[in-house]
């Protein structure tokens, strides 16, 4: 089959986490025999700000990374109906104009072959509910929703016909534990400061119990204003700036542990829901030590997988354990990786997205609308 995939961007991992999951799925639909394209509007944000920080062979980067992934950008003048003329499967992730995510629907409604589907991997079905109730996903076959919280979400509004959980995961022909490299420091943060929905949580789970600690630590990421580089390096802490996500792995390998901090919204409305870190640091094999958030969906055994801690203090101590404790830090990174591999690899969800295209293919439609209803 072929899948055609509107995604803000493939090239660009700057502050678009979504293009982690995406290149692996992408990667797994053609290992198992499926063609795959990628269309990305011109003024992608993410993309401008990519080079406008590291230059346009930060472009040439991602194509030397990633050579069978296939994208194309388009602007006002593009033949969108052409492009999708010899589409299978097209999926639309929410982070798309509205007008766009219309017309691509139109097309399905006039009759067009293709299975649509919208792709959201995001809160603001909660925290922007005007937007996402605003757009036009009547005639889309289905919602892929990131987790249950959210597609629970979707169906007591009523968005969209069929609405199915389709995690992301981790690409572990990427993300995978790393041999050899020396640990040359203790603590890794990668991710952005959250736009003020996680500063709190910040300072009390990662920067005060590194300081407290003398960690030599490193945070990765983009968007931090200029007080928390200061709060940082007050602390101790080296603030690295951006990191392209094909150098993660590398990065994740040269310390001995990292931490998970969800932002505000997904511990208090969207329970569930971790960050796609958390997949991709299990699959590296790296300790991880959870801030509070509510395993809603048991995707990971807590206690085995990861150590949770419930406060400022207990963070403290449970990254002291594990940076003390050389069996409990290999336990963990066992144990992380066996669930990833069990449950928890972009082939799952390829597999799952497969099931999810043949029951649209076999439902007829009244059944639908009346599993909605319910």
């Amino acid at each position: 089959m072929r899948f055609i995939f509107y995604t803000h961007s493939l090239i660009s991992d700057w502050n678009h986490g979504n293009a982690h999951f995406l290149r692996g799925v992408m990667r797994e639909l053609q290992r198992r025999g499926h063609s795959t394209l990628a269309l990305e509007p011109s003024d992608s944000w993410s993309r401008a700000n990519l080079v406008t920080e590291r230059g346009e062979g930060a472009i040439e980067r991602f194509h030397k990374d990633f050579p069978t992934l296939t994208t194309q950008i388009y602007d006002s003048a593009f033949d969108h109906e052409a492009a999708l003329a010899d589409a299978d499967v097209v999926v639309v992730h929410e982070w798309n104009e509205p007008a766009l995510i219309e017309r691509i629907g139109k097309l399905r409604r006039e009759g067009a072959r293709f299975t649509l589907l919208f792709h959201d991997t995001h809160h603001r079905a909660i925290s922007s509910e005007a937007e996402i109730a605003g757009l036009a996903l009547e005639d889309y076959d289905g919602v892929l929703a990131f987790g249950e919280a959210l597609r629970e979400r979707y169906l007591r509004a009523g968005w969209g016909r069929r609405v199915y959980t389709w995690h992301e995961a981790a690409d572990v022909a990427l993300f995978r534990p790393y041999q050899g490299l020396e640990r040359f420091d203790d603590l890794i943060w990668i991710g952005n400061w959250g736009d003020g929905e996680r500063t709190n949580e910040l300072r009390e789970f990662l920067i005060e119990p590194a300081q407290a600690l003398g960690l030599k630590a490193n945070v990765h990421g983009v968007r931090y204003p200029r007080e928390a580089q200061d709060a940082l390096r007050a602390a101790g802490l080296r603030y690295r700036g951006f990191i392209s996500n094909h150098d993660a792995p590398g990065a994740f390998a040269r310390h001995r542990v990292t931490v998970h901090v969800p932002r505000r919204p997904y511990v208090e409305a969207l329970p569930g829901i971790p960050t796609i870190r958390v997949f991709e640091a299990l699959a590296c094999g790296i300790p991880l030590v959870c801030a509070p958030w509510r395993d809603a969906e048991g995707l990971f055994r807590p206690g085995r997988d990861y150590l949770e801690a419930t406060d400022g203090v207990q963070m403290k101590q449970k990254l002291f354990d594990v940076l003390w404790d050389e069996a409990l830090a290999a336990e963990l990174s066992r144990k992380g990786l066996e669930t990833i591999y069990a449950r928890h690899t972009c082939a799952h969800r390829v597999r799952e997205l497969e099931a999810i295209l043949a029951q649209i293919s076999e439902k007829p439609q009244a059944s639908v609308m009346q599993e909605v209803a319910e």
